[in-house]
């Protein structure tokens, strides 16, 4: 166990198939899957959709993604509440390690993070400390 590298609740994560370098994430063991926010979510047809990923709040930056989707879930929040979500898989680089992972898209407005990395995008690999923040993106 102790090869795993240690994390914080937040890290720096990159989405390199999507040219995304430097997004800011929570890190959510209580999660099952890894979530995104996006805006602007269409079927392009033939299995693709295309969206946008805000990479920068303040300066209104976004990342324009058109990929093939993986598969449509239903998603239930901790309070209870379903939504059909559209899923995707990407190559996601955390601490180093990149893994190719499933990411749900959402809308994410209201929250402070705008993606969360949950746990089947963690196992193996890493520990998560909840006292510190950006543990390995100092």
């Amino acid at each position: 166990m102790s090869d795993r590298i240690v994390l914080g609740w937040r890290e720096r994560v990159s989405l390199p198939d999507w040219g995304i370098e430097d997004i800011i994430a929570k890190i959510d063991t209580g999660a099952r899957t890894s979530s995104i926010h996006v805006e602007d979510l269409v079927d392009i047809g033939e299995g693709k959709i295309q969206f946008r990923v805000v990479t920068n709040r303040r300066k209104r930056q976004y990342a324009l993604v058109e990929c093939t989707e993986h598969k449509k879930t239903i998603v239930r929040s901790s309070s209870g509440h379903a939504t059909e979500r559209h899923v995707v898989r990407t190559r996601l680089t955390l601490a180093g390690v990149t893994r190719e992972v499933e990411i749900n898209l959402t809308a994410r407005h209201t929250m402070t993070n705008r993606m969360l990395v949950g746990r089947t995008s963690l196992s193996e690999s890493f520990l998560v400390d909840p006292s510190i923040e950006f543990l390995t993106s100092l």
